[in-house]
């Protein structure tokens, strides 16, 4: 009851849900993700779930399935509130699915509803479980709030990173590139963009760098 009451005091709540459609441009692990919104970065927590932490087994799996499914996709957002890290609480849907629920279902996150009531997360919480998906393989799986318990430090620095780590091995080359044909990927490009200030990146100011890199096909 007090870890729930403690999460209310930390939630500033909208007045109402609001659902926009956003472009994911990192995924940062199981539950988070970094997405643009009118020229505006935007970090999401996934409501009701709470995946394990990159540390632990099975989390890079959980970033990894999750990175497949939406990293540089238009997604719809559902959001709810925002945290005391400033991320916003909200669900993720893309193609008319639900992705937190997915991250469940596959058990590579663990159900995470107010008071654990909510019966469709449980059932497939449940699902994953008898199936044996994901961290539900392993025989005593720890809850990654309890490993947040045992490591403080870790997921306050994880949680309050503005950067996602995915982007640090640029982090010696600014100054070196300047043209889209010199990148190697979207990350790199975006690297390139909000880092080290290349404009010429971004010639139309829409925040997304080198279009035929971080916008698919249609």
């Amino acid at each position: 009851m007090k870890r729930w009451l403690a999460l209310l005091c930390c939630l500033s709540w909208a007045a109402q849900a609001e659902t926009f459609d956003a472009y994911v441009i990192a995924v940062i692990d199981g539950d988070t993700v970094l997405v643009l919104r009118d020229k505006q970065k935007l970090k999401l927590r996934l409501a009701d779930i709470d995946a394990p932490e990159k540390s632990q087994p099975f989390g890079r799996q959980s970033l990894e399935y999750l990175k497949s499914r939406v990293n540089k996709k238009v997604v719809q957002v559902e959001s709810r509130a925002t945290d005391q890290y400033g991320r916003t609480i909200a669900t993720l849907m893309l193609d008319g699915v639900d992705l937190n629920r997915e991250q469940v279902r596959q058990g590579l996150a663990w159900e995470y509803s107010f008071h654990h009531a909510d019966k469709a997360f449980i059932a497939l919480q449940l699902e994953a479980q008898q199936a044996k998906r994901g961290l539900w393989q392993q025989v005593s799986p720890q809850s990654p709030w309890e490993w947040r318990k045992q490591h403080p430090t870790y997921y306050r620095d994880h949680a309050t990173a503005g950067i996602p780590s995915a982007y640090e091995p640029y982090d010696l080359a600014c100054g070196k590139k300047s043209h889209c044909a010199q990148m190697q990927s979207c990350d790199e490009a975006h690297f390139y963009l909000t880092r080290c200030a290349v404009k010429s990146l971004d010639q139309d100011g829409d925040g997304i760098p080198c279009p035929q890199l971080c916008i698919p096909a249609q």
